[in-house]
């Protein structure tokens, strides 16, 4: 996943998977919508992804981000009750969040190349309008404040 976050332009360098912590610098994080880890998504069953939708909405309105991106349609799909949700924009939004699912880069994805994802994840890039990505400049747990890298903090 960490080639298609850079190739899509949320950071400037591809990350290694022991540096996805970095994500939160880039104003960015990432957690999964079911915690047990699985070979395949469809070892996973409905209820789990129901529950981890339940989980995952009061984690969005407890940290308030502005975009919620759900990887994989089948997940979002079934965790959140939306039968017909497509890749892309949501109309709903989930604890004040705008929705966007994206492709899963699970190898039962393989119509979609590394190239084709990096376009749908930059879509959504482009769609958060944010043309600095962000950095912590306060401590986590706290009381948290996010300014584009560059900018000046009041």
């Amino acid at each position: 996943m960490q080639i298609t976050v850079h190739l899509s332009g949320f950071t400037p360098r591809q990350l290694k998977p022991s540096e996805q912590h970095e994500l939160l610098t880039y104003g960015l994080g990432i957690t999964n919508v079911v915690a047990r880890a699985t070979a395949r998504a469809d070892e996973l069953a409905a209820e789990e992804f129901r529950e981890g939708g339940l989980i995952l909405t009061s984690k969005v309105e407890q940290l308030r981000p502005q975009w919620l991106a759900v990887v994989g349609v089948t997940a979002y799909r079934t965790a959140f009750g939306e039968r017909r949700a497509q890749i892309g924009p949501q109309d709903r939004t989930i604890g004040g969040a705008r929705v966007w699912a994206l492709p899963n880069p699970s190898g039962l994805n393989a119509h979609w190349t590394a190239q084709s994802m990096a376009e749908e994840y930059g879509r959504l890039r482009a769609a958060t309008d944010s043309p600095l990505p962000t950095i912590r400049t306060e401590p986590c747990c706290g009381s948290e404040h996010q300014t584009p890298a560059g900018a000046r903090g009041n």
